[in-house]
């Protein structure tokens, strides 16, 4: 790498030198690495290529989850979540004990391991959520349902400041790996006040087709709000908002 120097600033490529703009400064890199005819082709780089294929299954699979999520995980996901939970497909992939280098995938592999998965990696749910909650999914009927117990919101919520209300976010989802396809529903429960000391229960439940035959995650979320003559405005602060994988149920 080399910066730039002179009134003149290049972007682009001429022959075997790069030029481009990073951080502000304006830098040349010269063409290296290896031919990539021969990373595809020479038996020296299988390791690579083996590495680079399950690495592609997980990027996959990723995106795919990320899609049947959507809607929650643009109000509550950090910034690095594509990547972040790239890497924790990879670990599921390399979890496959039943085929071998570069064919390892999603699908024979321990999609448990995503259970607990914060799409949010700088606000965790637990920070958040300090009541006590259970998860149950009926594969028979395809019904998820989510139940927090507070003693007292008013110490058992994260208390966001400018905000009167929180809403948890309850998803499920039914998803097929082999072939992109997905089933997915998203409910928000009541309002709740997060000033309240009285104890109460909030069960929200999210339901798909029963008895998929596909793995199922359950994803729960809160997000905050305000109360502005009687209407909700959510605050706009993605560090009042979190969203974990609470579940996954596999076929």
């Amino acid at each position: 790498m080399a910066r730039q120097k002179g009134i003149i600033k290049l972007e682009g490529r001429i022959g075997d030198l790069s030029f481009y703009k990073s951080g502000g400064e304006y830098l040349a890199r010269a063409k290296g690495g290896v031919d990539g005819d021969r990373i595809k082709n020479d038996p020296a780089f299988a390791r690579t290529r083996e590495n680079g294929a399950e690495f592609g299954a997980a990027g996959k699979a990723s995106k795919l989850l990320r899609g049947v999520f959507k809607a929650p995980i643009s109000q509550s996901a950090d910034k690095k979540v594509a990547s972040r939970l790239t890497t924790a497909m990879l670990k599921v992939v390399q979890a496959d004990t039943t085929n071998g280098r570069g064919e390892r995938n999603v699908i024979d592999g321990d999609l448990n391991l995503l259970q607990g998965f914060e799409f949010n990696g700088e606000t965790g749910l637990d920070e958040v959520i300090k009541a006590t909650y259970t998860v149950s999914f009926d594969r028979a009927t395809g019904q998820a349902q989510v139940s927090v117990e507070f003693f007292d919101p008013s110490m058992e919520l994260e208390q966001v400041e400018g905000a009167t209300q929180a809403r948890l976010t309850v998803g499920v989802a039914g998803v097929d790996f082999s072939n992109s396809e997905f089933e997915v529903d998203v409910v928000q429960s009541a309002a709740i006040d997060i000033a309240s000391k009285v104890a109460s229960t909030i069960d929200t439940n999210a339901s798909i087709s029963a008895n998929s035959t596909q793995p199922v995650f359950v994803v729960l979320g809160i997000e905050y709000y305000q109360t502005v003559n009687g209407e909700l405005y959510i605050i706009n602060n993605k560090d009042s908002r979190s969203l974990a994988m609470v579940a996954v149920d596999m076929p």
